[in-house]
């Protein structure tokens, strides 16, 4: 959860709008987590997801000033992502579309065990459940843009439907709807396909080497391993999540840590002459 109240919140980014970097510096951190945690569901990778988040914190920073409270500060930080995150066309998937039919023919028809062992000497355990996280992430972008960020907000986030609903420019009621048929679509397809979760064939740990060959998971580089779950994270539960009638600890349900990069990024413009524009806008 958030450290912050928001009487807190608003006190910090009234002195951030001042010109106190150490308050926008705390304002940035409450949220830097949660804007990445979206990123990377709406994304699907996380060189992609940490470029875009870099983007969206600065669109924070840059219009800080126009936040008056009228709403929480997490919802209002929600819609400045989901509006850039909606329109993002710079992301790997943007490029290379995928769909459910795609996914289940490569499900299906994928040569696994012709590949050669690509494993560098990593525990073939330890890339599984690489596998594993990086699937359920990736498995998101089957779904058109807009589904995903309903599915995003409703199952990972459980951001109330009024203010998704507002959030997205439809009604709560159509919300919800939207918000039930796609979970059951994501339901479906991991029940029938995915032996992790459902009744499917597909297991991680006889598709490692494919996946390594097919440039989803990189030995050298574990993403989702490194990124350990944080317990700061804006109203998000790590718990059991259950979709229809499939209880699971879903993976894309999990938080991260914002790469150190990305820390780094904000701390290089807090500490450069960019930080006069917060209070100018």
């Amino acid at each position: 959860m958030n450290p912050h109240t928001n009487e807190e919140l608003l006190d910090l980014i009234k002195k951030a709008t001042a010109g106190d970097k150490q308050s926008l510096e705390k304002v940035i951190v409450s949220v830097q987590d949660l804007v990445f945690n979206l990123s990377l569901r709406m994304l699907g990778s996380f060189p992609d997801a940490e470029d875009a988040s870099q983007d969206i914190l600065l669109k924070v920073i840059t219009h800080l000033s126009s936040f008056k409270g009228e709403s929480s500060f997490s919802t209002w930080v929600f819609r400045i992502a989901v509006n850039h995150l909606k329109d993002y066309e710079k992301h790997m998937f943007a490029r290379f579309p995928l769909n459910f039919e795609f996914y289940a023919d490569d499900i299906r028809n994928a040569k696994t065990e012709d590949v050669p062992d690509m494993t560098q000497d990593v525990e073939k355990a330890i890339l599984a459940e690489e596998l594993k996280m990086s699937c359920t992430n990736v498995m998101l972008q089957c779904l058109d843009v807009e589904s995903r960020c309903i599915f995003i907000l409703g199952t990972m986030f459980k951001v109330d439907s009024r203010i998704a609903g507002d959030i997205l420019g439809i009604t709560p009621e159509a919300y919800r709807q939207r918000l039930s048929r796609v979970r059951k679509k994501m339901a479906d397809f991991l029940t029938e396909y995915c032996g992790e979760y459902g009744k499917g064939k597909c297991h991680c740990k006889d598709r490692v080497n494919y996946a390594i060959r097919s440039h989803r998971i990189h030995p050298a580089q574990p993403y989702f391993q490194t990124a350990v779950p944080t317990q700061i994270m804006l109203d998000v539960k790590e718990a059991m999540e259950e979709i229809d009638d499939l209880s699971q600890e879903f993976s894309f349900c999990k938080t991260y840590q914002s790469p150190e990069n990305l820390k780094q990024f904000i701390e290089e413009f807090l500490d450069g002459t960019s930080f006069t524009v917060v209070g100018n806008n």
